[in-house]
């Protein structure tokens, strides 16, 4: 079985290392990078499942280099940060992040996380088509088309998006004001969000009383459960 190659781009050789160790225990092929020129040099010449992305670098940070290849490729990309405000976990997701990471996680956890965006990703390499497969709910996100139980659901604009921000991110708790944030310019309250959500919940959902897929989570926001 041919393994996954990760790129691994950070400017701390001391986290490059141990990040190497980890990955290739857990027998995936490890490229690295110092910077953004160096990562884009290895993404012209060589093919990767998968990219580990640090934030803060010398010259174009991480989250300018992402923006740069998701103009080319669909390739997973995690960011890696020692910060961790809720303005730039949001900002990373928005430019097509799969996942963010603060530098507490251990490197079993980026690891974990690695192979969870990659189980994730593995249905939808192989084709034209990008659909996100979550058992009774399929996301075409070529056709921006929305399948439950067999069947096409219409939804708003406003819906497809928020359903896509969550099922691209399972298990991610985004805020109210997060949500605020990206879909209404922070212009709102949580009323807002919780009729949007209501109404998708309708057209999703097998008993929208009882969701399984956008819950709540008290205080905060919701998530997804679909991974």
């Amino acid at each position: 079985m041919a393994k996954n190659t990760i790129l691994v781009v950070d400017d701390d050789q001391s986290i490059v290392e141990l990040l190497r160790d980890f990955f290739e225990f857990d027998h995936f092929d490890v490229i690295t990078a110092g910077d953004a020129a160096q990562a884009l040099s290895v993404l012209r010449q060589t093919s990767v499942d998968c990219i580990v992305l640090d934030v803060m670098m010398p010259g174009q940070n991480g989250f300018e280099l992402c923006r740069q290849i998701r103009a080319e490729s669909n390739v997973p990309i995690l960011f890696l940060s020692a910060r961790s405000d809720d303005v730039d976990k949001i900002r990373g997701l928005t430019l097509g992040g799969d996942d963010y990471i603060v530098k507490t996680a251990s490197p079993g956890e980026i690891v974990a996380r690695v192979k969870a965006v990659l189980r994730r990703s593995s249905g939808r390499q192989d084709t034209n088509e990008t659909i996100l497969d979550y058992g009774r709910i399929k996301i075409n996100l070529s056709t921006r088309e929305v399948i439950v139980e067999g069947k096409l659901v219409m939804l708003t604009p406003k819906e497809y998006e928020l359903l896509r921000l969550f099922v691209e991110h399972p298990r991610h708790v985004f805020s109210y004001e997060q949500l605020l944030s990206k879909f209404w310019d922070g212009v709102g309250d949580r009323h807002t969000i919780r009729v949007h959500l209501s109404r998708l919940r309708e057209k999703i959902e097998s008993d929208p009383d009882h969701p399984q897929y956008l819950v709540n989570v008290w205080g905060v926001g919701y998530r997804f459960e679909g991974g």
